[in-house]
C-alpha cells in the first residue's frame, strides 16, 4: 500500500539504514496514528525478526507469542521461554545466523518490536532483559536496527524516552508520529476515492483530526454526516466507544488525564497549571505534572506562553480535534443520530472552537500565507482581563520581526463578509490588547475563514485575509 505523507518519518527511517552506529528507534504516537503501518510498509514487511506485544496476555502469553516469532523466522527451539532473558537469548541466535535476513540496501539487520509496553506484563523481567539485550550485545552490532514502538505512550515516555536508568541515552532516535495536515487528508481521501470538497475536508478533519485509521473507515457512497453517524453514533460503529478505548490505550489509569482533557474544553482559550490544579478529579503535585507532559507529547494539548502571563505561567490548551468532538457529543449522547445536532446551538459553538483548533494545528501554513515562514513566532489564545468591556481574541501571533497578527477566526456556512457589529467588536478587542499588554509591536489584524472571504465597507480594519484553501498548502 502507499504510504501517504510522512516524507520526515521515512527521511528518518533511512538514515537509520545509512547509519554506521547500531540504532535504537522509538516510534511513538497515539493510538490509530499509523505507526505500525508505517513501518511494515517502509521495511515492505521484511525484518530480520519481527514480534508484537499481546493485549491483555499474561507473561508466559507474551513468551509463547514471541517464541512463535522466533521459530517463524528460523530458532529451532520449540519450547516456551522461561523468561524474558532466555527469549532475548535466543533473538541473539536468531541474529548471529549467517543466513538471518538483511535489508538489501547497507545489509542492514532490522528487528520490529511492536506493541512493546504489552510484552511488559506485571512482575516480569522483560525491562530488565530488553536493557540486557540492548547494552551487553545489541549495542555493539553496528548493522543492527531495533525499531520499537507502541500505543501505550505513558509507558513509553517513562520507560525509554525519561529514563534515567538503563535506558537512559540509548534510544538513538525518536520519532514521534503526528496525525495528518489537511493537505495529506485530503491525499488519503483521495486515494480511496472519496470526493469531497476542500471545506468537506476541513470539516471531517473537525471530527476526526487527521488520524488515518478514522478516515480510512469512510465509506465512499455516504456523504459526511451520513459518515459521522454511522461510524460515531450507530451502536456497533467503528468508533462508537473510541473515545473511551483511546485512553484506555495510551495510559495505565486514564481518569485524570481524561478529567484534565474535559475541564480544557470548558476553556478554549486554554488554562494554567494552577488553575487546573484546583479541580478536585485532577489534583496536582507530580501527577500532574507527568500527566500534562504525556497529553502533551501525544499531541493531544499544547503548552505556551503569553504578554500577560509570567514566565512560570504556561497556559494549556485542547489541540485533538477528536477530543474535542467526543466531549461535546460522544460522551453523554442526548441523540442517536448526528443529524439532530447539526445547527444546534451547542453544534454552531463546538464548530467555531473545533475550527480554530484546525487553525492552531496548521501554524506553519498560516505562517506561510502570511510570507513569515522564516520568523520565529509564539501562537496564544487572549483575554482580556478587563472587568469592563472585555475581550478575547481566538489567535495570536506574535513575531520576532516586531510585529503581532491578531487573527479573528470565522467558519459559516457562506462566503464571509464584516458587518458593522463584528467591525466594532474588532475594533474594541485590539483597542483592549494594546492598552494591556503594552505592545509596542505593529498590530495586524488578520481573519482566517473556513471558506472564503467577500470585501466590503468595512474591510479596512483588515490587513491579512486567509481562506480554507491557503491551509492545504504544503
Amino acid at each position: 500500500m502507499k504510504v501517504i505523507g510522512r516524507k520526515k518519518e521515512k527521511d528518518s527511517l533511512m538514515q537509520c539504514i545509512n547509519s554506521k552506529r547500531p540504532e535504537f528507534v522509538v516510534v511513538y504516537g497515539r493510538r490509530r496514528v499509523g505507526k505500525t503501518f508505517l513501518v511494515r510498509e517502509y521495511f515492505n514487511n521484511q525484518f530480520s525478526f519481527y514480534a508484537t506485544g499481546l493485549s491483555d496476555e499474561k507473561t508466559k502469553g507474551q513468551l509463547r507469542g514471541f517464541a512463535a516469532g522466533l521459530n517463524a523466522y528460523g530458532h529451532e527451539d520449540k519450547s516456551i521461554p522461561g523468561d524474558w532473558f532466555e527469549a532475548f537469548a535466543r533473538l541473539r541466535e536468531l541474529l548471529e545466523k549467517k543466513n538471518t535476513y538483511r535489508e538489501p540496501i547497507n545489509s542492514k539487520r532490522v528487528v520490529f518490536l511492536d506493541e512493546l509496553p504489552w510484552m511488559d506484563t506485571a512482575r516480569s523481567d522483560f525491562k530488565s532483559a530488553l536493557d540486557y539485550f540492548w547494552n551487553s550485545w545489541a549495542s555493539t552490532q553496528d548493522d543492527l536496527v531495533l525499531i520499537v514502538c507502541g500505543s501505550a505512550t505513558s509507558w513509553i515516555i517513562t520507560n525509554l524516552l525519561n529514563n534515567k536508568k538503563g535506558f537512559h541515552n540509548r534510544v538513538t532516535r525518536r520519532i514521534h508520529l503526528a496525525p495528518f495536515s489537511l493537505a495529506e487528508c485530503e491525499e488519503l481521501l483521495e486515494y480511496n476515492d472519496i470526493v469531497m470538497t476542500r471545506k468537506q475536508i476541513i470539516e471531517s478533519y473537525m471530527y476526526f483530526g487527521g488520524i488515518p485509521y478514522y478516515l480510512n473507515l469512510m465509506d465512499q457512497r455516504l456523504s459526511l454526516a451520513q459518515n459521522v453517524n454511522e461510524m460515531c453514533f450507530s451502536e456497533h460503529g467503528p468508533l462508537y466507544n473510541e473515545y473511551f478505548s483511546l485512553f484506555s490505550s495510551l495510559f495505565d489509569k486514564p481518569e485524570k488525564h481524561m478529567a484534565i482533557l474535559e475541564t480544557l474544553a470548558k476553556n478554549k482559550i486554554g488554562m494554567t497549571r494552577v488553575e487546573l490544579s484546583g479541580y478536585k478529579e485532577i489534583g496536582g503535585g507530580s501527577v500532574l505534572t507527568k500527566d500534562l507532559r504525556e497529553l502533551e507529547e501525544c499531541g493531544f494539548i499544547r503548552k505556551f506562553n503569553t504578554l500577560t502571563k509570567g514566565e512560570n505561567e504556561c497556559c494549556y490548551q485542547i489541540i485533538d480535534p477528536f477530543t474535542l468532538f467526543s466531549i461535546a457529543f460522544l460522551n453523554n449522547r442526548r441523540f442517536d443520530s448526528w443529524n439532530e445536532y447539526i445547527n444546534s446551538p451547542g453544534y454552531n459553538s463546538w464548530r467555531g472552537n473545533s475550527f480554530e483548533v484546525v487553525c492552531f494545528n496548521h501554524i506553519n501554513q498560516i505562517k506561510a500565507a502570511l510570507g513569515i515562514s522564516g520568523i520565529e513566532t509564539n501562537e496564544y489564545a487572549w483575554r482580556s482581563g478587563s472587568s469592563g468591556k472585555g475581550a478575547q481574541i481566538d489567535l495570536v501571533i506574535a513575531r520576532k520581526d516586531g510585529v503581532i497578527n491578531l487573527c479573528e477566526i470565522k467558519y459559516t456556512n457562506e462566503v464571509y463578509a464584516l458587518d458593522s457589529e463584528e467591525h466594532d467588536k474588532i475594533q474594541n478587542r485590539l483597542t483592549q490588547f494594546q492598552k494591556e499588554t503594552g505592545s509596542k509591536d505593529a498590530i495586524h489584524v488578520t481573519l482566517i475563514c473556513g471558506d472564503d472571504y467577500r470585501q466590503n465597507k468595512y474591510s479596512g480594519i483588515i490587513q491579512n485575509v486567509i481562506v480554507g484553501d491557503d491551509l492545504f498548502e504544503t
